[in-house]
C-alpha cells in the first residue's frame, strides 16, 4: 500500500494573501441574507472554518466564520451581532458537503449558530488516514500543495472587535486553499483504497453527540497531586466550582478569574479571613480582590464540611485500572494488553494508519481488562471473534475498523497454550 511521499519538498511558495484579496466582515442581517444568495450559486462543497477565543472565553462560541465555495470566493461572518438571523445562511449552506481541517473543533460552535453540514470532509483527519506524519494544516497545504501558509494568529482572541486587518488575511487564508487540499486528500485516500474508511470516519464526526462532562472536572486543577488531606480536597473542589460559575457568568475563560496555582495555594494556605486571602499569591491581584468573599466563602465551605462528605483522595476508577498495575492486579489481562498491542501496532505500520485511529485505545484497554470470560476457550475462536466485534461496535467502532482489528485482537485475547 502506497502513502505520500513526505520526504524534504523544495521551498514552498509563500501565500502572503487571498488571490482575491480580503472580503470585508459581514455582520447585519441584510448582508448575512445576501451571502447566503450568493454562496447558493456557487459549486462544489464549501470550504468551512471558525475562530473561536480558547483561552480568553468560557464559551466554545464561533467569533468568525470563514466560508469558501468555487464560483463565489470567499466570505467572512460576524456571527455575533446576527446570531439569531443566520436561517437564511443555514438554508443555503447546510445541504452541502462542508470541507474543514479538525472538524471536531468548530462543528460544535457552528451547530449552536443552527449551521450543520449534510456532509462532511475532514482533511486533517483525512491526511491521518493517507499516512502523512504532520497534519497540521500548514504543513498538509505545504507538502501537499507546495504553498506556504503564514502563521500566527490561530492562538489569538477573536472576541476582539474590531478584529484587526492581519487577524481577517490570516483567517481568509484558512479557507484559500482547502478545497483544493480536499481533493489532493481524497486522490491519496482513493488511491490507498481508504476512501470508504474516511467517508465511515467522517460521518462518525459529523454526527457525533457532544460528550457528556467529566464527572469531577475539579480534580484536573494543576498541582492537586501535590496535596495530601481531603480536606483540601474539599477547598480546591469548592474554589474551582465558585471559579467556573464566575467563569460561565462573565464568558472568560476560568484561569483568567483565578489561575490554578492560586487555588492550590488556598488549599494550603488555608486563610481564615480576607486579609490572610488577600496575602496570599494572586489572590491581592486587583482582578481577584473584587471576589475576595466569594474565594473566602468558598475556601469556609470546605473547611468546615462534614468528614462524611469530604471527596476522596484519588478519584474512582470508570473502567481499567492504570496500566502499571495490571500485572500486579490481573497477570493474564496484562499478558493480553501486551499482545493486543502489539498487533494493533504491526497492523497500524501495515496500512499506515495511526494506532490511535484504528482504535480508540481506551476500548482497547477496556477488552484486554474485561478479556470477554465467557469467551475463555482456545478452541472457541468463532465465538470469541463474534464476542470481540460485539464488544467493539458497542463501543462506538466503525464497521472498517472493526474488519481490520476483530481478527487480530482475537488472536491476542485467546489463552496461551
Amino acid at each position: 500500500m502506497s502513502v505520500p511521499d513526505e520526504t524534504e519538498p523544495s521551498a514552498a511558495t509563500p501565500l502572503l494573501a487571498p488571490a482575491e484579496g480580503v472580503p470585508p466582515v459581514l455582520d447585519t442581517a441584510a448582508e448575512i441574507t445576501a451571502a447566503a444568495a450568493r454562496l447558493a450559486a456557487g459549486t462544489g462543497p464549501l470550504a468551512v472554518d471558525a475562530e473561536r477565543a480558547s483561552g480568553f472565553r468560557y464559551s466554545a462560541r464561533a467569533y468568525l466564520i470563514q466560508l469558501r465555495r468555487a464560483g463565489v470566493g470567499t466570505f467572512l461572518i460576524d456571527p455575533i451581532p446576527v446570531t439569531g438571523e443566520l436561517a437564511p445562511l443555514a438554508e443555503a449552506i447546510n445541504e452541502l458537503e462542508w470541507v474543514l481541517h479538525s472538524a471536531d473543533q468548530d462543528l460544535p460552535g457552528l451547530a449552536e449558530l443552527g449551521l450543520r453540514p449534510a456532509r462532511l470532509f475532514d482533511t486533517e483527519l483525512g491526511g491521518r488516514l493517507a499516512g502523512l506524519e504532520r497534519v497540521g494544516l500548514a504543513a498538509m497545504v505545504e507538502r501537499l500543495l507546495g504553498r506556504a501558509l503564514r502563521k500566527g494568529h490561530g492562538a489569538a482572541d477573536w472576541s476582539t472587535r474590531p478584529l484587526p486587518d492581519d487577524w481577517l488575511n490570516y483567517a481568509a487564508l484558512d479557507v484559500e486553499l482547502l478545497l483544493e487540499l480536499r481533493d489532493v486528500v481524497a486522490a491519496d485516500l482513493a488511491a490507498q483504497g481508504k476512501s470508504d474508511w474516511a467517508a465511515q470516519e467522517f460521518e462518525h464526526i459529523r454526527t457525533m453527540e457532544p460528550p457528556a462532562p467529566k464527572a469531577e472536572r475539579w480534580r484536573r486543577t494543576s498541582g492537586i497531586h501535590t496535596l495530601r488531606r481531603t480536606r483540601q480536597l474539599a477547598v480546591v473542589r469548592e474554589l474551582w466550582t465558585t471559579r467556573d460559575a464566575l467563569a460561565r457568568a462573565r464568558d472568560v475563560a476560568p484561569a483568567r478569574i483565578l489561575p490554578d496555582a492560586a487555588i492550590i495555594a488556598a488549599a494550603t494556605g488555608e486563610p481564615k479571613s480576607i486579609a490572610q486571602l488577600r496575602a496570599l499569591p494572586v489572590f491581592g491581584g486587583p482582578r481577584q480582590r473584587r471576589y475576595s468573599r466569594e474565594w473566602l466563602a468558598a475556601v469556609e465551605r470546605g473547611r468546615t464540611l462534614p468528614d462524611s462528605e469530604l471527596p476522596p483522595l484519588t478519584q474512582p476508577f470508570d473502567g481499567p485500572p492504570p496500566v502499571n498495575r495490571w500485572e500486579r492486579r490481573d497477570p493474564s489481562a496484562a499478558a493480553r494488553l501486551t499482545r493486543a498491542r502489539t498487533a494493533m501496532g504491526e497492523l497500524s505500520t501495515e496500512h499506515a494508519i495511526p494506532v490511535e485511529n484504528l482504535l480508540a485505545p481506551d476500548l482497547v484497554r477496556r477488552l484486554c481488562w474485561d478479556g470477554l470470560p465467557d469467551y475463555n476457550r482456545a478452541d472457541l475462536p468463532a465465538e470469541l471473534s463474534a464476542a470481540v466485534d460485539g464488544f467493539l461496535k458497542a463501543g462506538g467502532a466503525r464497521p472498517w475498523q472493526r474488519e481490520l482489528t476483530v481478527p487480530v485482537l482475537t488472536v491476542a485475547l485467546l489463552p496461551l497454550s
